[in-house]
């Protein structure tokens, strides 16, 4: 089997399927929806955000992507007799690893020989396959303990057997297997390049050449068994290299890559050493028998939350799928986008920035770049960037920025110009009460940001 990937095919299925099932007497996602939806255009601007939630539940994704007829288990089109083969192996790892976990053991039950997954959160009910709960953003010796199951149970794995490997956002953090540092060196490493703002490609060429189970390692475990990759994209432009830093996927970056890296964010301030850095598996041979299949990415919630925008009364247009920059930045660029809108207008992006820590504050890339947007908005314009796992690397999945949130700003004396220079975004939104509240959702696709020009249309 090649080693292949069809995004458009897979998001109009995909997309085509979810919008069929999708309801709004579904539970919601957002758990403070009804305090937060003070006014017409926020409780709009909260349905639409709702909206893209809902399309990327992972049981949704993995009902309409993987199917078994008898002996046939079809994955994304493709079908796979799994009377061909001897044993069927389930690994995974990342944020949406159990919800998949638990709709493939329904959907294959005992012909499960063994597997495991790796995820941020524990779980029950699962009987074929092993659950364990990891820490993330920074790895630690318990993920490194549970990397190295995975990688048994792939090892298991024969000619003769088929092995199904779950990927998505936050997989890098988890699949910590070092070779000669200790994982609190790599977490103190990772801190260091996230306070220097590092966009997270570089930071998964550097992870990928410290980890013996990213970077292509867990398909070289599985060796020569068949391979599908289930991918859910939390990164901008889906390039299956760095999604979980590219576990299944042939790396064409070199330990030289890396070393630029560590050149780049000045490493040798903090005393790693280079050495520590390995290569991955460049025998392309050994994925010869390796399918990757990415399953979701952000356009799904993009075009949910069109659709319901549409629904609304809105004109609504999807702006940008690979966003990036400094958070801050782009939330004023949004701002400004949004002052040249027409009224009942929405525009809607989704990426991944990153913010440059410079301050002890605490906050994420979704309430900074709110945060950010807040100043510049006008009375009829509203800006919410949120985290779709429903971390933004706090307890809140991001911060609504409005006039509302400006007013409440004045009454307390609060600056946003002070909570941006203390990278304290959290502190700002948690004091005026106006963080969106998810809790963890099981998917992840990166950021989802929704600008609302409210008003009526001329």
């Amino acid at each position: 089997m090649g080693f292949e990937v069809c995004i458009a095919r897979t998001v109009s299925r995909v997309v085509h399927g979810i919008l069929q099932v999708m309801s709004l007497d579904a539970e919601r996602q957002i758990r403070n929806f009804e305090a937060l939806a003070e006014t017409p255009a926020r409780s709009s601007l909260l349905t639409i955000a709702e909206a893209g939630l809902q399309a990327i539940q992972t049981p949704r994704v993995i009902e309409q992507t993987v199917s078994l007829d008898g002996v046939n288990l079809h994955i994304a089109g493709k079908k796979y007799d799994l009377s061909e083969y001897e044993g069927l192996y389930v690994v995974g790892v990342g944020k949406c690893s159990i919800d998949a976990a638990c709709v493939l053991e329904q959907i294959l039950g005992d012909r499960i020989t063994e597997g495991a997954v790796l995820d941020v959160r524990g779980a029950e009910g699962l009987s074929r396959i092993q659950a364990y709960c990891g820490t993330h953003p920074y790895t630690s010796a318990e993920n490194v303990q549970y990397t190295r199951r995975l990688l048994d149970i792939a090892q298991k794995a024969g000619e003769h057997d088929l092995v199904l490997v779950i990927i998505s956002g936050g997989g890098s953090a988890l699949l910590c297997q070092p070779a000669s540092h200790t994982p609190t060196q790599e977490a103190e490493l990772i801190q260091h390049l996230f306070k220097g703002g590092a966009a997270i490609e570089d930071l998964n060429i550097v992870r990928k050449h410290l980890s013996k189970a990213r970077g292509g390692h867990i398909a070289a475990a599985a060796y020569p068994a068949t391979v599908v990759s289930l991918i859910f994209s939390d990164v901008p432009g889906n390039d299956i290299t760095t999604i979980s830093s590219g576990p299944t996927v042939l790396d064409e970056t070199t330990i030289e890559d890396a070393r630029a890296l560590f050149e780049k964010y000045h490493v040798s301030r903090i005393g790693f050493d280079a050495d520590h850095l390995i290569e991955t598996p460049k025998v392309p041979g050994v994925f010869a028998r390796v399918t990757n299949e990415l399953i979701l990415t952000n356009e799904i919630a993009l075009r949910a939350m069109e659709e319901r925008a549409s629904d609304l009364g809105y004109t609504p247009y999807i702006r940008d799928t690979e966003l990036v920059g400094e958070a801050r930045e782009v939330g004023c660029m949004i701002s400004k986008e949004l002052h040249v809108a027409k009224p009942r207008t929405v525009l809607l992006y989704g990426g991944e920035t990153t913010v440059t820590i410079d301050g002890p504050g605490k906050g994420g890339r979704n309430e900074e770049l709110s945060l950010g947007a807040l100043s510049e908005l006008a009375d009829d314009e509203l800006v919410l960037s949120i985290a779709s796992d429903g971390r933004d690397n706090t307890e809140f999945a991001g911060g609504i920025a409005d006039v509302i949130t400006k007013k409440r700003a004045q009454e307390k004396n609060l600056d946003p110009k002070d909570y941006l220079y203390t990278n304290d975004s959290f502190t700002f939104f948690h004091t005026l009460e106006q963080g969106v509240e998810t809790g963890y959702t099981g998917a992840n696709v990166a950021d989802l940001v929704i600008a609302l020009k409210h008003g009526a249309a001329k």
